[in-house]
């Protein structure tokens, strides 16, 4: 059991030093924020290289930090707003009875996203699909605060998709 132990640790952290020189193949981009200081193109140019669709639905997973928003949705957007937002899991179900004006489209991700990079957040980061759309975004606006995390998975999108 120590072996696979073993194993998975230098797995993961292989994969983390491969992540962090970007070596790896073109299936994706991922893009972190530089210091406030330095802004950079690549970010600007991923997160506006993708045009929202008028119609299109989504899984997202949210979790981490003290939030309302945490737990698993389908979406599904028009014209920029959401038109349906299904709790998925017990805590997505909850979320969406709270507050279901607080469940995002992914145009609303990447705004966060952009708020975060222009506030100098220790952390804020997207990796994008091949056709522009986020697949996971993460967010860490204090280094060594506790709860104030973010993380986001995209999945089953399917631009075209609405009442």
């Amino acid at each position: 059991m120590a072996s696979v132990r073993l194993l998975s640790s230098v797995v993961l952290v292989g994969g983390l030093v491969c992540a962090a020189v970007g070596c790896g193949g073109d299936s994706g981009a991922s893009v972190s924020a530089p210091a406030p200081s330095s802004p950079s193109s690549s970010f600007s140019s991923f997160a506006d290289s993708w045009d929202e669709p008028a119609a299109y639905a989504y899984t997202l997973t949210s979790s981490k930090g003290e939030r309302s928003l945490i737990g698993t949705f389908r979406v599904t957007v028009r014209d920029g707003k959401v038109t349906k937002a299904v709790g998925l899991d017990e805590s997505g179900r909850g979320a969406v009875q709270r507050a279901p004006e607080e469940v995002p489209t992914i145009g609303g991700l990447l705004d966060r996203l952009a708020r975060a990079h222009q506030d100098g957040a220790d952390t804020a980061e997207a990796a994008y699909a091949p056709d522009g759309h986020p697949e996971r975004i993460t967010l860490d606006p204090l280094k060594n605060a506790v709860d104030d995390e973010e993380s986001y998975v995209i999945s089953d999108y399917e631009p075209g998709v609405g009442p």
